[in-house]
């Protein structure tokens, strides 16, 4: 009798379990069968399929559900997708982001989407455009820095050999701080103390008064040629005042380079031309001297001699910039030649 019962109750068991795997199988087929699917495709702007993106398949709420990537004819679906509304994202590497509006999903059916095509990614570089002004004005300060030995001025000289050129408010600038730097007044002061000893324009006699006109025409006339040549003349030619370093080459190319600085410079735009404010400024200079110099020495000698020792002066200066200046200017800018720390 219990041999029986047992038999019984497993005959039971099995019914019952038999019984629960067809009913959960008919759940989960009625649950596919009232499923859905969601396709569609991925284009770029010509049409072609874009297969390296991600689609996913979000709530209305955000909310991501599913993620697919397309296949190399840019297709895409969702299997077993529930009966709600959805958005669809798409995300491609060179493409703008691109969303879709929401769409409902019945169930039992498929809802393809309209292919997608994307836009290409709007790239915006910034370009800063700054006005030559500008820059001239940063290397304007630059080389106000400029000075031999830690004190004396050595404004005039760009160590940057494509340096920008200056405006003429700026040749201005820059030859007013040149002349009314401390410097000039002690220059003045020994030039004239100097003079005064070896007699230089006897004219102007002895003593304190000779002294003090002496010092006053050493002043003026270094003031006037400053402002001439490195103001008035270079901007009526649109001619760089400044001496450009070369720095590099043989020897003989630089010395040329620096020797010819005496009667070539460069314009505005950057090409070679006459040295016309320096040879005008000098004499200009020295056309103001007659009002002020002992009246044994004005006329027209004394402009042709000063335009002369300004030409051989200029070159000298040249040839001490490109081969020694360089050596003992403090705050120089730009790249340095072989040798020079």
């Amino acid at each position: 009798m219990s041999m029986r019962c047992r038999n019984i109750g497993v005959v039971v068991l099995l019914l019952l379990a038999v019984g629960a795997g067809t009913s959960s199988g008919q759940g989960q087929d009625r649950d596919d069968r009232e499923s859905a699917t969601v396709a569609g495709s991925v284009l770029d702007p010509s049409g072609a399929a874009v297969s390296a993106a991600q689609v996913t398949l979000t709530f209305t709420d955000g909310t991501q559900l599913r993620t697919a990537t397309p296949g190399i004819d840019g297709r895409f679906t969702f299997v077993h997708v529930a009966p709600g509304s959805y958005v669809v994202t798409v995300q491609a590497r060179g493409f703008a982001p691109f969303a879709t509006r929401p769409f409902p999903v019945a169930s039992r059916g498929g809802f393809t989407l309209p292919p997608i095509t994307l836009s290409i990614e709007d790239v915006t570089a910034s370009v800063t455009v700054r006005p030559i002004e500008a820059i001239a004005e940063e290397q304007i300060k630059a080389q106000e820095k400029q000075r031999l030995f830690g004190f004396v001025p050595n404004f005039y000289v760009s160590y940057i050999p494509d340096a920008v050129p200056l405006a003429s408010r700026q040749k201005f600038s820059l030859a007013s701080r040149h002349t009314f730097d401390w410097t000039s007044f002690a220059g003045a002061t020994v030039s004239a103390a100097i003079q005064q000893a070896v007699d230089a324009h006897s004219g102007y006699g002895r003593g304190a008064s000779g002294y003090a006109k002496r010092w006053a025409a050493s002043f003026a006339n270094e003031r006037a040629n400053d402002l001439l040549s490195h103001y008035v003349f270079a901007s009526l030619f649109h001619q760089d005042p400044r001496y450009f370093y070369q720095g590099t080459g043989t020897t003989r190319s630089r010395l040329r380079h620096a020797l010819s600085y005496a009667v070539a410079a460069r314009s505005d735009g950057g090409k070679p031309m006459p040295n016309y404010a320096y040879l005008l400024g000098g004499m200009g200079a020295a056309a103001l001297s007659n009002a002020y110099y002992p009246r044994e020495e004005r006329g027209a000698g004394l402009i042709f001699t000063n335009a002369a020792l300004g030409l051989v002066g200029r070159a000298a200066q040249a040839v001490v910039q490109e081969f020694v200046a360089r050596r003992v200017t403090t705050n120089v800018r730009g790249p340095r030649p072989s040798g020079i720390p």
